[in-house]
């Protein structure tokens, strides 16, 4: 009698002990569930501030007073009428008569080192020296970045690339023949070194996306910058040799050329 009774308590013991052990286990799995969680939570936030700080540790380009021209040129700016340009011109130190710009096509000041020039020219040889000058340490400097992110992006031909920020460089010429994005937020920073010629096709567009700012693009360029007729470019453009824009090229930008500037109807703005 007592054995029976002993039994079912044995086995509702047995039972209560299963059941804890299994209540254990399940404890154990979601502690190791949330552990995981965590870590890949952690290794995506380490990830993100890795970028961020990448992006933040590129410094940008000082144009010096050379940034409050949206065209300046050492040897002469030629437009064929009609083009609008909104911001400052200026060249240096070339005479103000190889300016072959009609007033009415600048939104903005020209400045001419002498007397010769557009008739709206106002004449400041000292302050174009010293842009002339800031924008070729620009151009040094913005040259001599090293480390670069991104070495020979498509071994120079990027049409259909969305650019991210950060340091680019090719050692050869660059074309762009299909649309590109260039892609981050209003303070990142990007610097694209070409050691070669910059070449856009026809129709082709430079689209900003997620807050990106054309200020905040350079491009450092060693041979000449040829825009085809009808795209449209984005950023600050540093140009050893000249820069040409095509019928009805369009650019949301800077052209600081140490040679010429050419325009046949072009819309010309500068970032702000």
């Amino acid at each position: 009698m007592k054995l029976n009774r002993i039994i079912p308590i044995a086995a509702m013991l047995l039972f209560v002990l299963i059941g804890l052990g299994s209540c254990s286990n399940d404890i154990d799995d979601s502690s190791q569930v949330s552990t995981f969680t965590a870590e890949v939570a952690a290794s995506n936030d380490s990830k993100s501030n890795a970028r961020v700080l990448k992006s933040n540790g590129l410094e940008s380009v000082n144009l010096g007073v050379a940034g409050d021209f949206v065209i300046l040129s050492k040897s002469g700016i030629t437009s064929v009428y009609k083009s609008s340009i909104t911001g400052a011109v200026g060249t240096s130190p070339i005479t103000g008569a190889a300016m072959v710009v009609d007033c009415t096509e600048v939104t903005g000041s020209v400045f001419s080192v002498d007397a010769a020039g557009p008739a709206c020219k106002t004449t400041s040889a000292t302050m174009l020296t010293s842009a002339i000058g800031d924008m070729q340490t620009a151009y040094t400097d913005a040259a001599g970045r090293s480390n670069p992110d991104y070495l020979n992006l498509g071994a120079g031909t990027i049409g259909g690339e969305t650019l991210l920020p950060g340091l680019y460089k090719w050692t050869s010429a660059v074309n762009i023949p299909t649309d590109i994005t260039i892609a981050g937020s209003s303070t990142d920073i990007w610097i694209f070194q070409v050691a070669g010629t910059l070449d856009m096709s026809s129709a082709v567009r430079v689209t900003l996306e997620g807050g990106a700012q054309a200020k905040n693009i350079f491009w450092q360029v060693a041979g000449a910058v040829t825009f085809g007729t009808t795209s449209h470019f984005e950023g600050n453009i540093l140009g050893q040799t000249g820069i040409n824009m095509q019928t009805g090229a369009t650019i949301n930008g800077r052209m600081l050329a140490q040679t010429a500037v050419t325009l046949q109807m072009n819309t010309v703005n500068k970032p702000e």
